[in-house]
């Protein structure tokens, strides 16, 4: 099978949605099947617009020698209005990766409106959808009704490459509760330093808590300098340097060492598609607390096994990080919980493969 993928950028650049094409193309060639990456060149909203019309984007589309084209839906302003003229030329299969809707996001009503509206015709340009939930699922059949194949195909929590971290690990041991017997909760954030992923909530809740309780770890990638600078500064007003540590992105084993010294990962977003952190951290036994749009609640039950609260109410998340300091006896239950969570979804493997095969019967 030849099948090419239609990304921005680079296909290493870390973040959910690139994992999940990332290991999607390993599988693929380790079946046997060749991929082409098509990179497009990334670039603003309204530049990317610009794309559809672009003479070598698709002279390049146009001759790729493939079975089927998929596309992933982070490039719909570049591929809109393109992909109506592509299907008279490639004449295969155009199969969109959606991991959630631009749309879906907390917008001003008037960008809110463009993009749906955009979407709304590159969703509606392809021939079938990969859903990485069912709330993905959901929102593009509200926004564009259709009858096209489609599959569901959940993100694995086994990205870590656990044979890289030596013999001290155990994916399902029990981690470290001496700092919450200890009076002091550590508490991660994974996740890309971009407002959706809600850093300055987080930041803004602590603030209300005494810092003696707690200690945060904020890991992932400064993609917004603008936006790290206004989480530093909330931290720097609320007199919580001492407590805050801004680590970067980390290895594998790094991030694994963080899981397994931390009780909570906090990370409320305002929209998430699914949410490969929160199952990630699960596999290590720590307790998710997730904003509660999209698909975080496919993963996550609330009071069982993590938490979820209203997007942006810091108050909320204060009281709830509040009761847990004063109630650490909680975490033993749920530590188990979530292992057991985690231990329910698909491996990345076997998302794989369910993808595959729905590749294999679209043509």
């Amino acid at each position: 099978m030849r099948v090419g993928l239609v990304i921005y950028g680079s296909l290493d650049t870390l973040s959910g949605g690139y994992l999940f094409d990332r290991k999607l193309v390993e599988s693929l060639r380790v079946a046997g099947d060749t991929v082409e990456v098509i990179s497009l060149p990334p670039v603003s909203y309204g530049q990317a617009l610009g794309q559809n019309y672009s003479r070598s984007i698709r002279r390049k589309l146009a001759a790729l020698q493939v079975d089927l084209l998929l596309e992933d839906e982070l490039n719909h302003p570049s591929l809109f209005a393109l992909n109506r003229w592509l299907q008279h030329q490639v004449r295969v299969p155009l199969i969109g990766i959606v991991h959630h809707l631009r749309s879906s996001e907390q917008h001003s009503r008037l960008l809110r409106r463009l993009y749906r509206g955009i979407e709304r015709q590159f969703l509606e340009s392809l021939d079938g959808y990969i859903f990485n939930s069912q709330s993905t699922r959901q929102a593009v059949s509200r926004l564009a009704p259709h009858q096209k194949p489609f599959v569901v195909a959940t993100p694995g929590g086994d990205g870590l490459e656990e044979w890289k971290l030596g013999e001290n690990f155990n994916a399902h041991s029990q981690n470290d509760t001496s700092s919450v017997q200890n009076n002091r909760l550590e508490i991660l954030f994974v996740g890309n330093l971009t407002e959706r992923k809600g850093l300055h909530t987080l930041l803004t809740a602590l603030g209300r808590l005494p810092s003696e309780q707690w200690r945060l770890r904020v890991i992932g990638r400064e993609v917004d300098p603008t936006y790290t600078q206004h989480c530093k500064t909330i931290s720097f007003i609320a007199g919580l340097d001492g407590r805050v540590q801004f680590l970067g992105a980390l290895s594998d084993a790094d991030l694994v060492h963080a899981y397994r010294t931390s009780q909570l990962l906090v990370v409320p977003s305002t929209f998430e598609g699914f949410g490969i952190v929160y199952l990630e951290a699960m596999r290590w036994g720590v307790v998710p607390i997730a904003g509660a749009a999209g698909g975080s609640s496919e993963i996550i039950q609330h009071g069982v096994n993590g938490w979820l609260v209203p997007p942006g109410d810091a108050e909320s998340l204060a009281a709830l990080i509040r009761n847990v300091c004063r109630n650490p006896e909680i975490f033993h239950s749920m530590s188990q919980a979530a292992c057991q969570r985690f231990t329910e979804f698909s491996t990345w493997r076997q998302t794989t493969d369910n993808i595959r095969q729905f590749f294999l019967a679209q043509f």
